[in-house]
């Protein structure tokens, strides 16, 4: 018991400074910019409120797509404007032009997060629950290999992808090189996801056959069953000009797999029990941080302590495959043999 006391203060101070990260982090998906407002008025101050109240359903649109699946576009609440202000916290604006009846900015919307998930959980529409980390994309056509697809899929357009990515580079193409896309494990992936900083990775391929373009997708990540999709893109024109239209197919098919796993369904919960190997305090602290830190964790309990090990009571909402998948994605392997759970960071 003595060593549970001596170990509280350190973890305490772990969760209390993880606590501004994951707000940061869910603050910027919540956040929604590059919104052009032009508008008029019989004065300044009218055309400026006309402007800024032009761009919010917009911003809350794209909001409400990049939280949700495109299978639920259809449902998207609808919301007057006073609705509206109700979930919004503030507004940056940039590149100002005002006279005296008109106004034209490009405006930045924040948007509360607690009050756009009680309008989702009311309206019965699933959507993701915080900021996705980044991942790693594998251009493949059928080979890894630099070229057209490659280029395609590293557009800047995509950097304010819901699923952030970086597209894997030259210097990786060695040791992907023979790489089956359909059969690709963890184990040929973890040296390039290491190298790159992540913990999950998408294997991307565009595959043209017989007049079709197809876009296959494997997901692959550290402690996670690999997930798969694929979609067909329509050739129109050169090949040059269906490319584009293929990354961003893909990007979307890329945003919607992983939007599917971060799906939470609040009237299902759950608790589980995992034994945890201790190395240090640092290693302690910051794993009990990652698991707390997830928006589908509701507590994280020690329930006992000895030399070198200590357990963890995790009550959670959804379901523990989901949360399986969830600590994957914040660097934390969650397995059970034998009907035991043990919890360990990525890569120990």
């Amino acid at each position: 018991m003595h060593r549970f006391f001596r170990f509280l203060p350190f973890v305490l101070l772990a969760l209390a400074a993880a606590a501004p990260a994951q707000a940061q982090n869910q603050q910027e998906l919540y956040t929604v910019s590059g919104i052009r407002v032009d508008a008029s008025g019989a004065s300044s101050t009218e055309a400026f409120n006309a402007g800024i109240s032009q761009g919010r359903p917009r911003a809350f649109q794209i909001l409400f797509r990049r939280l949700t699946r495109q299978q639920d576009w259809n449902r998207q609440p609808a919301l007057d404007a006073a609705a509206l202000l109700r979930i919004s916290r503030g507004f940056d604006i940039a590149n100002e032009r005002r006279s005296t009846t008109r106004y034209v900015a490009d405006v930045t919307y924040r948007f509360n997060p607690d009050a756009v998930a009680r309008i989702l959980r009311s309206s019965g529409i699933a959507f993701a629950q915080g900021a996705v980390r980044r991942i790693l994309v594998v251009p493949m056509s059928p080979g890894v290999g630099r070229g057209p697809w490659a280029s395609a899929l590293a557009n800047p357009a995509f950097r304010d992808s819901m699923v952030p990515f970086t597209v894997s580079g030259a210097e990786d193409d060695e040791a992907l090189a023979g790489l089956n896309f359909e059969t690709a494990g963890w184990n040929e992936l973890s040296a390039v996801a290491a190298r790159n900083g992540v913990a999950e990775v998408a294997l991307v391929q565009a595959a043209y056959s017989n007049g079709r373009m197809m876009v296959n997708i494997r997901r692959v990540a550290a402690g996670g069953a690999p997930a798969r999709t694929s979609l067909e893109v329509p050739v129109q024109g050169t090949m040059g000009a269906v490319y584009p239209v293929a990354a961003q197919a893909a990007v979307r098919a890329v945003e919607d797999l992983w939007k599917t796993r971060s799906v939470v369904d609040y009237s299902q919960r759950g608790r589980l029990v995992a034994d945890v190997r201790i190395t240090s305090l640092a290693q302690f602290g910051g794993l009990q941080a990652q698991v707390g830190a997830l928006n589908t964790v509701q507590s994280v309990q020690v329930t006992a302590m000895h030399l070198g090990y200590a357990r963890l009571a995790i009550a959670y909402v959804g379901g523990a495959d989901q949360l399986r998948e969830q600590l994957a994605g914040a660097g934390v392997i969650l397995t059970q043999r034998g009907g035991q759970w043990t919890l360990a960071l990525a890569g120990r």
